[in-house]
């Protein structure tokens, strides 16, 4: 699924994100910066330690920040890390999960770089319901383009049919054909 954001284009695919040829793909990371499972734990092991390296050099990102790393031996130039909210049902849960994908955009920009590929942030390990978190994500990230146009094209790579359905049903919400 695919949708103008002014001269931008913000796309939805299902697949695995360590497979992006992105400028940057956006690493679902914890606040140590120390590698884990899921999304994190499947960029570090197929980015190789020069992830860790800069990882360790940076030694952590606040919930909602954003920091940037080489992409090692991923097709990604770049890793931009940003730390999700542990969901817990109250109005900071949405807050700090738009300031990932916000942040996010704006560490691209920073750096120059024009296409950029998330993954669905804190719906995994961090319990945060996916209908609710896409809503969110693609709100936020829509807002985050048209405030950084040189960000041409922003892919989330969403795992799996529910993800990629609750997004795909966000995404004609916010942004009818």
């Amino acid at each position: 699924m695919t949708r103008a954001v002014g001269e931008a284009v913000l796309e939805l695919v299902e697949g695995n994100i360590v497979d992006e040829v992105t400028d940057a793909i956006v690493n679902a990371a914890n606040r140590g910066l120390r590698g884990g499972g899921g999304v994190d734990g499947a960029i570090h092991s197929a980015g190789g330690p020069a992830i860790m390296a800069e990882c360790r050099r940076i030694g952590g990102c606040e919930t909602g920040d954003a920091v940037i790393t080489t992409g090692g031996a991923l097709k990604a130039r770049h890793v931009i890390h940003t730390v999700g909210p542990v969901y817990s049902g109250s109005p900071r849960d949405a807050e700090l999960l738009a300031s990932c994908y916000r942040r996010s955009i704006e560490v691209a920009d920073a750096n120059g770089l024009a296409s950029v590929a998330f993954p669905s942030i804190s719906t995994g390990a961090y319990g945060y319901p996916l209908d609710e978190a896409a809503e969110v994500a693609l709100r936020a990230t829509v807002d985050a383009m048209r405030a950084h146009p040189s960000v041409r094209k922003v892919r989330f790579v969403l795992y799996g049919a529910t993800a990629y359905q609750a997004y795909a049903s966000a995404l004609e919400r916010l942004l009818p054909r």
